[in-house]
């Protein structure tokens, strides 16, 4: 006897021959009909049982969320909702839930908020929308190595734990052993961090892309892609505290061919979803396109789902300086009438999301790139063009979401490099191999960072981050 999984049998055409097959019960009608899942696939297998020879302690057993084990014959279902369908013969319970204590009915997602879903970490990956976003998002996981394994990256393992701070922005969690009610201290009364475990401050990491630019100037190109932290004290619907990002290091690359490879690869993880997700992707457009007739006017998206990702997929990403951006932007209807919550006046403003998707969804109406930032609000490590005032950062911009990617080409000239960390306060003495990558050997490289949670957002269509990774952490939220 052949044990399958449901989204092999909905496919099957072995007909006549004995499965075995187990899953949860999702709906169980007349005593007979009985929708299996088993999380393969967002579709169920009907399950049809001769309810006369069945035990009936056994029948009462069949509840919404119970896990059972069927065996039986593969057939043609004479029934319009379904090709195939599984005649039992045996039929053993192998896990019961009672329905009084079931408090999420799993068929019903109405009657249930997401923000509640989040609550039910037991449940919550059992309803189809996040089964199908779980789906996704190991598929868009699986191709994200695949297309820089196929190019020739290497994977490099960057560490969780790190002395140093990518961003200079100080929203770090801190690392340490010491006892948090009787620190060693100094002297002055400082904490005496020679004294912890590592012997130095330390943090969880933002970004792992310092110690990958570091192997990419010895591998040539690598890319990283784990979990990052920020403690940024932010409630908001596009920010976690913990996340996952996807940082491609490239040596002798400049910033055209890091906009290249950004494009290109963004376009290579869509196509292989669209290709190996369509039952998934159709049910969170239709979902989505059930949650856009609640929303006012105003908020609802114009693009349904799949059009959205082929939108993506089948129009070259339009490339922008900051400066033309910004000229677009003081110029345009919104902006002359009031209508953006944060006016743009000046050069040298930091864009906010309805800038970047008044210029991707109203003025070009493609993905855009914009690139020569004013040095004044990005990172030390960017490079600093000719003019002495921009540097060569590019951030993409997508339609419903804004900034999805944002990288650079680095700042290859240790003199500039001192200059600007100097400028900036960023300590050398912590920083010194990273410097001395620019002492032994320098080049032109380049690199890019993408949240992966904003990709995952972005291709299922969900609104709040929260809902696009298994166990969301946010401020005051540590559960599970």
């Amino acid at each position: 006897m052949i044990q399958a999984k449901i989204t092999e049998l909905l496919e099957s055409d072995q007909f006549l021959q004995e499965f075995r097959v187990s899953g949860w019960v999702r709906a169980f009608r007349s005593n007979r009909f009985i929708a299996l899942n088993d999380g393969s696939t967002i579709n169920n297998l009907q399950c049809v049982i001769d309810f006369e020879k069945t035990d009936p302690e056994v029948l009462k057993r069949i509840t919404v969320g119970a896990a059972i084990c069927v065996k039986g014959i593969l057939k043609e279902s004479e029934g319009k909702q379904q090709r195939v369908e599984i005649e039992v013969n045996d039929l053993e319970i192998l896990g019961d839930a009672n329905p009084e204590e079931v408090k999420l009915t799993i068929l019903s997602p109405k009657r249930h908020s997401l923000e509640t879903l989040r609550e039910q970490a037991h449940l919550r990956v059992r309803t189809n929308t996040f089964g199908a976003i779980m789906r996704v998002r190991s598929k868009l996981s699986f191709a994200v190595h695949s297309y820089f394994q196929q190019n020739n990256f290497y994977y490099v393992n960057t560490p969780i734990i790190t002395g140093s701070d990518a961003e200079g922005a100080g929203e770090m969690f801190k690392v340490t052993n010491m006892d948090i009610k009787q620190p060693h201290k100094n002297e002055d009364g400082s904490i005496d961090y020679k004294k912890d475990f590592f012997g130095k401050e330390t943090n969880l990491t933002v970004s792992g892309q310092l110690e990958a630019e570091t192997y990419a100037l010895g591998l040539g190109q690598v890319y990283t892609f784990g979990p990052t932290f920020r403690a940024e004290n932010s409630n908001t619907s596009r920010h976690l505290a913990e996340f996952w990002m996807i940082e491609p290091e490239i040596a002798f690359c400049d910033l055209d061919g890091n906009m290249d490879l950004a494009e290109d690869f963004i376009k290579y993880v869509i196509k292989y979803v669209l290709e190996n997700c369509e039952d998934d992707l159709n049910f969170l457009e239709q979902r989505l396109a059930n949650e856009n007739k609640t929303k006012p006017a105003a908020e609802r998206t114009d693009m349904g789902l799949v059009e959205k990702l082929k939108f993506v997929l089948e129009n070259n990403f339009k490339r922008v300086s900051y400066t033309e951006a910004i000229e677009i932007l003081k110029n345009s209807k919104p902006n002359k009438k009031k209508k953006f919550k944060y006016l743009i006046e000046e050069w040298g403003a930091d864009l906010q999301s309805e800038h970047e998707r008044f210029l991707v969804e109203k003025h070009f109406k493609c993905p855009v790139i914009l690139f020569d930032y004013p040095a004044d609000i990005k990172a030390f490590y960017m490079r600093l063009n000719e003019d002495g005032k921009t540097v060569r950062a590019m951030d993409i911009l997508f339609p419903g979401i804004g900034e999805i990617v944002g990288g650079s080409q680095r700042e290859e000239r240790l003199d500039v490099l001192q200059g600007k960390m100097a400028e900036l306060g960023v300590d050398e003495k912590e920083l010194w191999w990273y410097l001395d990558t620019r002492r032994f050997g320098t080049c032109v490289h380049s690199g890019f960072g993408l949240g992966f949670e904003r990709l995952v957002q972005f291709v299922t269509g969900m609104g709040n981050i929260r809902d696009v990774i298994p166990f969301p952490r946010t401020p005051l939220n540590a559960e599970f």
